[in-house]
């Protein structure tokens, strides 16, 4: 019977990027894929209905109630992980829209110029224009206070910082003689863009999305908190940490939530650092050596 070698795991370890096997690299790779199990297992995670008021109210931290329960009788660690269920997919679901949206957009400006570049442009640096949080919070209340009129709300915001991106990316691409060498050979609009300009602009906007995912977690948590985005009892993170502000004595009612949160803006920015050293030649080989 043959022996498992011992080192392969470290083999297998060793043929990953310089990068990915820094410090941060990890600790972002497991925080997030931890989170991740925690949103897809939360029914079998949480020790109590997250919507059951049977527990004693604002009872601290301890056997049976790790987080302790809220003003309600509510358990606060099963309401975090559902609350994973909530504010994750929904934070994902906003940055793949923004990028879709302001990557489609900012592609046809730079590609096209001319008008689109004018429309499309202007249109951004009206948004810009306002400060994110304030047009966040304009769009939240005319549209209604609900967790998807916050997510529409949010995308209004975040779909320009992609588009610009996208211009400057396809500006300095589609010039080139690969772009040009395909319009030649009969290559239509939409084939070019996707064959020859997308593999050239997808690294730098998957970078920027990753390290939005923070961010909009952030504005959606900031949306809930001002009671314009999950209506209760959802078990919204953001939403949580407002209710915790009436029982401020009671610490943990808004502290665990809050570290929910930290922990998964921590993460996803660490993965974006390092995604964009990976990507980065220049800043790749200044690791492999510091490395070395």
């Amino acid at each position: 019977m043959r022996r498992r070698d011992p080192l392969a795991g470290k083999g297998l370890l060793r043929r990953l990027p310089e990068a990915w096997r820094q410090p941060l690299a990890v600790a972002g790779a497991v925080l997030a894929l931890a989170w991740l199990v925690v949103a897809l297992a939360a029914p079998a995670l949480a020790p109590h209905d997250p919507l059951a008021q049977d527990l004693p109210r604002l009872a601290a931290p301890g056997p049976g109630h790790w987080f302790g329960t809220d003003q309600l009788g509510r358990d606060i660690l099963s309401r975090v992980v559902y609350g994973a269920r909530v504010s994750i997919p929904l934070t994902l679901l906003l940055v793949v829209l923004s990028v879709l949206i302001g990557g489609l957009l900012g592609a046809c400006a730079g590609y096209f110029g001319r008008w689109a570049d004018e429309t499309i442009m202007r249109l951004a640096d009206l948004v810009f224009a306002f400060p994110t949080v304030i047009l966040a919070m304009v769009v939240a209340a005319a549209l209604g206070a609900s967790l998807t009129n916050a997510v529409l709300a949010v995308l209004v915001v975040a779909w320009p910082a992609y588009a610009r991106v996208t211009r400057g990316l396809v500006l300095g691409v589609r010039e080139r003689e690969f772009v040009l060498s395909g319009r030649l050979l009969g290559f239509s609009v939409w084939r070019s863009l996707r064959v020859d300009v997308l593999p050239n602009v997808i690294g730098p906007v998957l970078v920027l999305a990753t390290l939005d995912i923070g961010t909009a977690l952030l504005l959606l948590s900031g949306l809930s908190f001002l009671g314009l985005g999950a209506k209760p009892p959802s078990p919204e993170w953001g939403a949580m940490v407002a209710s915790g502000v009436e029982v401020f004595d009671s610490w943990w009612v808004a502290t665990f939530p809050g570290l929910a949160i930290l922990t998964v803006v921590l993460a996803f920015n660490f993965l974006g650092d390092t995604l964009r050293d990976a990507l980065d030649p220049r800043t790749a080989r200044a690791i492999k050596e510091r490395a070395l």
